[in-house]
Formats: structure tokens, C-alpha cells, sequence
């Protein structure tokens, strides 16, 4: 599941993994300079359950980049990644993100000091270029670069990012999809683990492009239909677990809250990442409605996510 800012903090990905035991998460991006300067506990805390899980660093700064790479070894993240694919504002002012698709000897260069500091997997998710560059010269050079440094693994948003005229939101619809260019990318670098980022939605898709490269990951339809999730480990891993239940989901979710809201939290902390949870089944709006309206009220507790679940009709859920 993709990094995504203000959504897969800790509580979105105690959430995710209660439907999925295999699947890689990302945290949220952390800034180096956040990491060695602020509130670490803050910023990179988690629960154990979380496990298998990387940690997403933006920077540009080779030592910075390092020291950063080597607190998130100490905390127990089992991946170190390095985002040159945001292009919100704040990374761009900061001469990170996706900027760094300009400068792959740079990415390199970080990629080469990040690895001389841990042990781990040093990784790095990017697009394919930005602005107007080509998209065959941009990204052959980025990855050829960073691999050369011990780049462990290339996970590819597979579309440009336009500095440029457009706003985040735009830059993760408007510009058009190029499969092939990773596909391309995948086919002349058969030694290389390459993954896929970018509109895919449906089991089939994640199926489809497993045939040529190594990883695909979600990132805005595990958030807005987390269902998703519940189907991957059988149908991606091949795991004979059976699916997790609505009401393993709702039990493991109000023990979970229960715990956070003891050591000082707020339920809407928790709820708001699980409001696309049974997209399409009957009910389903009732307990966005229950989520949304009730979790915010001052002393409301694990009840609401109870009350919640009791509106949709899990029947035609686990048949969805």
C-alpha cells in the first residue's frame, strides 16, 4: 500500500493489516530533517502488528538522508524508501520529491549513503519523469543511477508529475498513464525488482501486471475501498487463510480503539480511515454516516464502530 500523506498514518495501517497479513505497508512520507530534529516517537512509532512495513523518507540531503535511514533501522522498519515522486509544493520548496527525476546522480548518491548506514533495504519510488522531460532518457537514467548505488528495489508511479500548473490532486489523475514505460523499463532490466504505482483498482489489474513485473502497489483504492485488502493475501499470496470477517474486522477495530482512546487518543483518530469500508453494499452509507457524525462526540468510544458495522447487511458484504 502506497505512502499517502495525511491517510496511511499508524491507526490507517493497524486497519490494513487486519485484512491483509502479507502486504507491504508505507508510512506516510517523514522529512529527514523532521526525523533527526523532532518528536521522533511521534513521527515514527508504530504497532508491531504493522509488520511487514517501510519507512518513506524525503529529503535530498546525502548525510541528512543517512542518519534519518539509520534512526528508521533503529525503530525496527523492515525498508527504508526514498520518495522522488511528490510533487506537492512543500517538497518542491525543499528541493525534494519529485524534483530529484532532475538530478539522478544526486538520488544516487543518496541511495549510496543511505545503504553504507543500514542493512536493510534501501528503496526508491519515483515517475517516470516531470515537466517535459522524456520519459525514456528521464527514467532509464534515475534507475540505472540509483541501482548502480545498491538501490534495492524501483517502485515507478507510472505517470509524469507537472511541477508545474498543477496541484497534487491533478498530478495523480491528469496525467496520463504509460504502463509500457515501465513494462519497457521491466523488460531490459530482467535482474532488477520493478514495481507498479498508479490507477490500479481491481484484483484483475494487480493479476495483469504480475506478469511482467515484480510488485504492484495500491494506493488511493486501498484507502477509499479497503475491501480490497481483505482478498489479496488469497489472491495475490496465494495464502489459505480464509478472508477476514466484518466481524473480525469490527472486534480487532474496537479492541484497537479501545487501547488507543486509554492512552489518551480520540476514536476519530481511528474511524476516519475506515470510512470506504463495504463501498457498494447495502448499508454501507448508514455507517459512513455513523463513522463520520458519531466519532467525532466527546466521549464517544468502540460502541460507534459497533453501531456502525450493525448498519450494513453482511451478507451481501461477504459475497461482494
Amino acid at each position: 500500500v502506497a505512502p499517502m500523506m495525511d491517510w496511511t498514518d499508524r491507526h490507517c495501517r493497524v486497519f490494513h493489516r487486519i485484512m491483509t497479513h502479507h502486504t507491504l505497508l508505507y508510512t506516510e512520507m517523514v522529512v529527514a530533517d523532521a526525523i533527526l530534529h523532532g518528536d521522533r516517537d511521534t513521527l515514527l512509532k508504530y504497532d508491531q502488528f504493522e509488520h511487514p512495513l517501510a519507512l518513506q523518507i524525503g529529503g535530498s540531503d546525502p548525510d541528512k538522508l543517512a542518519k534519518a535511514a539509520q534512526i528508521g533501522e533503529e525503530y525496527g522498519y523492515d525498508e527504508i524508501n526514498l520518495n522522488v515522486g511528490c510533487p506537492s509544493d512543500r517538497v518542491q520548496s525543499g528541493t525534494f520529491g519529485a524534483c530529484l527525476m532532475r538530478e539522478p546522480e544526486l538520488v544516487g548518491h543518496c541511495v549510496a549513503a543511505m545503504k553504507a548506514k543500514v542493512k536493510i533495504p534501501v528503496t526508491v519510488k519515483c515517475r517516470i519523469g516531470v515537466d517535459d522531460q522524456d520519459p525514456v532518457p528521464a527514467l532509464d537514467n534515475l534507475a540505472h543511477e540509483v541501482w548502480s548505488k545498491g538501490c534495492d528495489s524501483l517502485w515507478v508511479h507510472a505517470r509524469k508529475a507537472w511541477l508545474e500548473g498543477l496541484s497534487p490532486k491533478e498530478n495523480r489523475e491528469i496525467p496520463p498513464l504509460d504502463y509500457e514505460r515501465v513494462y519497457q523499463l521491466k523488460s531490459e532490466n530482467a535482474d532488477r525488482f520493478i514495481g507498479i504505482n498508479g490507477g490500479i483498482e481491481e484484483l484483475e489489474q494487480i493479476s495483469d501486471h504480475l506478469n511482467t513485473v515484480d510488485g504492484v502497489m495500491l494506493g488511493r483504492a486501498a484507502y477509499q475501498n479497503p475491501d480490497i485488502l481483505r482478498y489479496v493475501d488469497k489472491s495475490v499470496f496465494g495464502s489459505q487463510t480464509e478472508v477476514v470477517t466484518a466481524a473480525q474486522i469490527m472486534k480487532q477495530m474496537c479492541d484497537y480503539s479501545e487501547t488507543h482512546m486509554a492512552a489518551g487518543g480520540r476514536l476519530n483518530q481511528i474511524t476516519r480511515h475506515m470510512i470506504g469500508l463495504f463501498h457498494g453494499v447495502p448499508g454501507a452509507r448508514r455507517f459512513r454516516q455513523i463513522l463520520s457524525v458519531e466519532s467525532v462526540k466527546k466521549d464517544a468510544g468502540p460502541e460507534v464502530i459497533e453501531s456502525a458495522f450493525s448498519a450494513v447487511d453482511h451478507n451481501k458484504a461477504a459475497a461482494a
